[in-house]
């Protein structure tokens, strides 16, 4: 049964700043600017593809997000964004040899006036960027490890230039509603410091005393688009709103927040294929996923430091769908690695390799191989739209503090860790939440159970 939705319309305009100009941000860009336009087609994206079923018996029906829920258009948005380089959309789509240029030449005029502004940027956190294009500080201080070795703004200044970079946009744009997007490079690991980020005070605390250690510029960023009444959604596996502090943050200013990292290629096939073995009951002896990739997030990567950050967030999947205490018989002791390679010749051209050494009947081993030639932005670029749409949804709808139905599209997704919450990585259970959360915007009975 359907009852009356509580959704605010999707009125005016809605702008998207973006942090990161690079690969993934401008396929996204370009292909929402050619769909605009009739040239392209928005393959991959649920929120314009994927049909839920709403209702029961004769009243069952198989419809649209969009039939459903008040989703924003295409039409609507407008871009910005912040990054290390001055490149424009333009520019930096060209650079990053993603797409061919027929199909980005029809956009030109639009990318070319999407200009990044300087970001918020300490080297430290990203070694092998060193783009000039930065927020700097007048007067004494330390300095900012970039070019011309200008002072770094501390952590408070960072938030409040970036506020007022949200607040310029917004009235530039004539926007009514903004979401910040994380879709820049992987900062080096953050281990949870409950000291520092175990509530908003302290975070906050740490801002202010310019704590370099605890509190990434990252950090900076979510702070600024909560303040400023912004959903904000962490496409990278930093620990970023991963943390106390931003939950009671987002619960103060009754914002949306999602994370962690886009699910793309070969988390989403790990988190696809684990479940088979664990509905067949089959025994896992080890599972070894290796990469090459050799776009700038690559390059980044290819930093042991950042690439600690992309490890955790990658071997989280199978933990919490082949669980030793549920099935010790079948899940005890697996051995679970990632590996990464930066490898420049295939430049955004990703490719995976899994190896899966499995037990069947009587304990006798078999193996799974599964090798993925994958395009990174061209599968990152449609999971940024359907999340930008989806968590400015969930604001209208008054939702706020983490967005766990939206973990389908996130490789390590948020869950409350304090409590002893485990997060979902099943694919198929996180497809399901997904659906439900939908239907309950959308006034329908979220009537499918996970098991």
């Amino acid at each position: 049964m359907k009852t009356e939705a509580t959704v605010k319309p999707a009125e005016g305009k809605l702008g998207i700043l973006i942090v990161g100009n690079g690969a993934v941000a401008t396929t996204f860009m370009t292909g929402v600017l050619m769909v605009r336009k009739g040239l392209a087609k928005p393959i991959g994206a649920m929120t314009q593809y994927d049909r839920i079923r709403v209702g029961r018996g004769e009243q069952r029906r198989y419809v649209r997000y969009a039939d459903i829920v008040p989703l924003a258009r295409l039409e609507d948005i407008e871009f910005g964004c912040w990054d290390v380089y001055p490149q424009n959309a333009y520019q930096a789509a060209v650079y990053a040899d993603v797409l061919k240029r027929d199909d980005i030449e029809p956009v030109r005029e639009e990318l070319e006036r999407i200009v990044p502004m300087p970001a918020a940027f300490d080297r430290n956190y990203a070694k092998r960027l060193d783009g000039d294009n930065v927020k700097w500080a007048e007067g004494e201080g330390q300095t900012s490890n970039v070019k011309h070795q200008k002072p770094m703004p501390t952590r408070w200044q960072m938030v409040e230039m970036l506020r007022q970079d949200i607040r310029q946009f917004k009235e530039d744009k004539g926007v009514s509603r903004v979401v910040v997007l994380w879709a820049a490079s992987t900062e080096i690991f953050v281990p949870v410091d409950m000291q520092y980020h175990g509530t908003l005070e302290a975070l906050e605390a740490a801002m202010k005393c310019d704590d370099r250690e605890h509190v990434a510029p990252s950090m900076c960023y979510a702070y600024a688009a909560l303040a400023e009444g912004c959903p904000f959604v962490m496409g990278a596996p930093n620990t970023t709103v991963d943390i106390p502090a931003m939950w009671q943050l987002a619960e103060r200013t009754q914002m949306p927040i999602a994370g962690k990292d886009f699910k793309t290629g070969q988390t989403l096939v790990k988190s696809g294929f684990a479940p088979i073995i664990s509905t067949r009951c089959l025994a896992l002896e080890g599972w070894f996923s290796t990469n090459i990739l050799g776009n700038r997030d690559g390059l980044v990567l290819d930093e042991p430091q950042n690439f600690r950050t992309k490890e955790v967030s990658k071997l989280s999947t199978l933990e919490t769908i082949l669980k030793a205490d549920e099935q010790p018989d079948l899940y005890t002791d697996y051995c679970h690695q990632v590996r990464i390679n930066y490898y420049p010749p295939r430049n955004d051209n990703k490719e995976s390799w899994d190896s899966v050494d499995i037990r069947g009947w009587m304990g006798y081993p078999m193996q799974v191989k599964i090798n993925f030639l994958c395009r990174d932005s061209i599968l990152a670029a449609p999971v940024c739209l359907d999340l930008c749409l989806l968590i400015d949804l969930a604001q209208r709808a008054g939702r706020y503090g983490i967005q766990r139905f939206l973990s389908f599209f996130l490789k390590s997704p948020m869950h409350d860790y304090t409590q002893g919450e485990e997060a979902v990585n099943h694919l198929f259970r996180q497809h399901t939440m997904l659906k439900n959360a939908i239907r309950e915007m959308g006034g329908y009975e979220p009537d499918e159970e996970i098991d």
